[in-house]
């Protein structure tokens, strides 16, 4: 599996996971193809039969731990 951020358009809050859907942080391109969305949680989940059949995957779990900017009063 390689690790990367493919140059596929950055998820947004319309794109939902397949598993249960949450807002997606996590795409996998397949092989076959074909691509799954996923949530942190189901992306944890699943990450190493994910492993086994992704070609890239575009994470961007990184955005649940950015602060967000304070608000002005």
């Amino acid at each position: 599996m390689t690790t990367a951020v493919a140059p596929s358009a950055p998820l947004t809050a319309e794109d939902r996971c397949d598993r249960c859907g949450a807002q997606a942080y996590l795409r996998v391109e397949l092989a076959s193809g074909g691509e799954l969305l996923f949530c942190a949680h189901h992306a944890r989940e699943h990450g190493d039969a994910l492993k086994e059949v992704a070609v890239t995957v575009q994470d961007e779990t990184h955005k649940l731990s950015d602060k967000p900017a304070p608000v002005a009063d």
